[in-house]
């Protein structure tokens, strides 16, 4: 429930800050003073589009905020919880429009995308403006009325489910079609380059090996000789080696650590040195023992080698990336072959998910029969009360399997509808006038809200067209829907202003440079004489008091 809203710097508010209660609460009126600025503004509060203009002149920027109870509103406390912008059962909603047209918004202190404003919105508030009658001739529309009194949130979900399964599969077997062509094509190509490449079968990180080896052999003689060279001058040359000289040294060396200890690191330097040069030796010793230098071996590399570059050059990558572009190639072979594999099969499983969206769809369009079978025998009672007493009002569900699906299901509906006797039941917009439409539009919504669980229900200017015993079933039904459900209601229809549990007031003042709107809650006598006004304009008589006490009384 909407308990508290606040406007600054909206239009023409200056400042408005409105307490309201549960019940029917009517917001009356001069023409053209704003009566529906306080809904405008809440509108923007949960999510309606924004622009610069709605910042009053000479402000930097305009905000409105809203404040709701939620003990009565799981669905907005579950998707508080959700989104993790739960407090203690109570929600605050803000926003907050620059001079530039720039908006900011709010949920309980915390600033969140605008997408999520208008989704928190659609559970706290529903706003039925003066013109939705013109909605009414919308089959879309229409079709969201009879599932919305439905309450077909689990079958309308099961079937989008399924329908987005099916329109995926759907999807997939025309891409797969449509690339069949080309798919082929490129499969022939890379199955002949990845049989070419398996057949030489270049492992990872082989020619990098391949490279190693076939440079080792190329320079074998070489090797042979500098190693030969070395083994001489470290220990092998029987006249002068470095082994022999270091060996020399350090004999030197532990006569002077004898005369002077300070000599200790010196020798201890030369020693390691003398082991590393034995070390050395050893380890060339042992590589050039191990040394094979075989010419068939190096053929062979010679071969690879050389057949490794050229498959390279046939594929336009480096060599030692030709094993990567191998797996990469077979990996696209997989992905083409399993397309094809997955082309023979998809029409099944598409079937499959058609019949499957057939029978969700044909459960919930069954379930959209009965419910408009109800719905249509509460209108057509109710537009009897609204002065329409041989009217019958009715809904077709026309199920089409065969025309294109939709994830609302297969049905189309259309609200039907004869007003007068003999006349035969056509679409509601080939047969009501604008009053008509209003009425009938009216017990649409009136009817529907009952079964809605938005707790707070606005009603702005719905009694356009309507006038004397008609409107005050109006305000008699309206008030019966505040018994249940939070109503706001702008009019300027006395009989229904007086079935308020509260009623409000909204003037306009003007200094001559800037204007202002004000809007104040009534007590019993301002309101006898704002009800005595809407019946008899600006002159108040004893006769105009006395309709009105009339009017409340009633």
């Amino acid at each position: 429930m909407l308990t508290q809203l606040t406007v600054n710097n909206f239009a023409i508010v200056k400042f408005l800050e409105l307490d309201l209660q549960s019940g029917m609460t009517c917001i009356t009126g001069e023409t053209g003073a704003g009566k529906s600025i306080a809904i405008d503004a809440l509108g923007l509060c949960l999510g309606e589009r924004a622009d610069a203009s709605m910042v009053r002149p000479a402000s930097d920027k305009s905000e409105v905020s809203a404040r709701f109870q939620l003990d009565a509103n799981p669905m907005a406390r579950a998707w508080l919880a959700t989104n993790e912008l739960e407090d203690a059962g109570e929600c605050i909603v803000r926003r907050v429009i620059s001079a530039e047209g720039r908006s900011r918004s709010y949920i309980n202190g915390v600033p969140v995308p605008l997408s999520q404003l208008k989704g928190l919105g659609q559970l706290l508030v529903n706003i039925h403006g003066q013109h939705a009658h013109q909605m009414l001739l919308k089959p879309d529309y229409q079709l969201t009325l009879l599932d919305g009194y439905a309450g077909h949130h689990l079958l309308l979900s099961e079937v989008r489910q399924h329908y987005q399964q099916w329109r995926q599969l759907h999807n997939e077997l025309n891409r797969l079609k449509a690339e069949q062509q080309q798919r082929e094509a490129r499969r022939q190509l890379i199955e002949y380059q990845v049989q070419e490449l398996d057949e030489f079968a270049l492992q990872l990180g082989e020619f990098e090996q391949i490279e190693e080896e076939h440079q080792r052999l190329a320079n074998g003689t070489e090797l042979v000789q500098e190693c030969g060279f070395c083994l001489d001058l470290l220990y092998d040359n029987e006249e002068t080696t470095i082994a022999g000289l270091l060996q020399t040294a350090v004999d030197r060396a532990e006569g002077l650590v004898g005369m002077d200890g300070r000599l200790g690191n010196v020798l201890g330097m030369l020693n390691e040195a003398l082991i590393s040069v034995q070390e050395s030796h050893s380890e060339l010793r042992s590589y050039l023992d191990q040394l094979e230098l075989e010419p068939e071996r190096f053929n062979e590399l010679e071969e690879r080698l050389s057949k490794a570059i050229t498959l390279a050059r046939k594929h336009h990558v480096k060599p030692a990336e030709l094993a990567v572009h191998h797996q990469t190639l077979a990996i696209d072979l997989a992905r083409l072959n399993a397309d094809e594999e997955r082309l023979e099969g998809i029409e099944e499983e598409l079937a499959a998910a058609r019949q499957a969206f057939i029978q969700a769809a044909e459960v919930l369009s069954q379930s959209r029969q009965r419910y408009a079978d109800e719905l249509a025998t509460h209108v057509t009672a109710s537009i009897h009360e609204l002065a329409m007493p041989d009217g019958r009002f009715a809904i077709e569900v026309r199920p089409d399997a065969q025309s294109s699906l939709s994830p609302l299901g297969i049905d189309r509906v259309e609200f039907m509808v004869t007003t007068n006797p003999g006349q035969p039941i056509q679409p509601l917009g080939k047969v009501a006038s604008g009053g008509e439409l209003s009425r009938i539009s009216l017990a649409i919504v009136v009817i529907c809200a009952r079964k809605v669980a938005t707790p707070t229900l606005i009603f702005d200017e719905v009694d356009v067209g309507i006038s004397g015993p008609t409107a005050a079933v109006v305000g008699r039904l309206l008030r019966q829907l505040g018994e249940s459900t939070q109503v706001l209601v702008v009019t300027h229809l006395p009989q229904v202003a007086g079935n308020g549990h509260q009623h409000m007031v909204v003037s306009k003042h003007t200094d001559g440079k800037t204007t202002e709107t004000c809007m104040k809650p009534l007590g019993e006598e301002a309101r006898l004489n704002e009800l005595a006004r809407l019946l008899g304009g600006d002159q108040i008589t004893d006769n105009t008091l006395a309709n009105a006490r009339e009017l409340l009384r009633r």
